[in-house]
């Protein structure tokens, strides 16, 4: 692992939590999407060399949704950069850790993203992503 890629956390209405951040941090985002296949709306802020990632969710039966629902507005999720994510769940598989999506898939911010289940991790979700080369996509 290179370096904690961004901290995810959990809001329920993407723009006023961007008026907070933008706040917070002096600026705007630099960066919004839609994550259709997750259900899940993003915005990026830069603080220095670390980012902060809003995900509000899309719809009802979304990751972010039941997130909310259990647990309320906050920390979703810790990145961490990988430079080789396949070899990387290998290897964590190997200790011991709970994989939840075993094949990486395509997330935000042009990256592939696997999940590492809390169970396994003290009770914090984990996501390795990767910088997506275009033979990748």
């Amino acid at each position: 692992m290179k370096k904690i890629e961004h901290i995810g956390i959990a809001v329920k209405d993407i723009k006023s939590a961007n008026v907070i951040y933008e706040s917070l941090f002096g600026e705007p985002s630099y960066k919004s999407e839609t994550v259709e296949s997750e259900g899940v709306k993003t915005s990026f802020f830069k603080c220095g060399e670390n980012k902060i990632e809003l995900l509000a969710a899309t719809r009802e039966d979304s990751p972010i949704a039941k997130f909310i629902e259990k647990r309320g507005e906050g920390i979703h999720h810790i990145a961490f950069a990988v430079t080789d994510i396949k070899s990387e769940v290998e290897r964590l598989k190997k200790e011991g850790f709970i994989v939840l999506n075993e094949k990486p898939k395509r997330g935000a911010d042009n990256k592939l993203v696997v999940f590492l289940h809390p169970k396994s991790t003290n009770g914090v979700l984990i996501e390795l992503c990767q910088d997506i080369n275009n033979n990748e996509k």
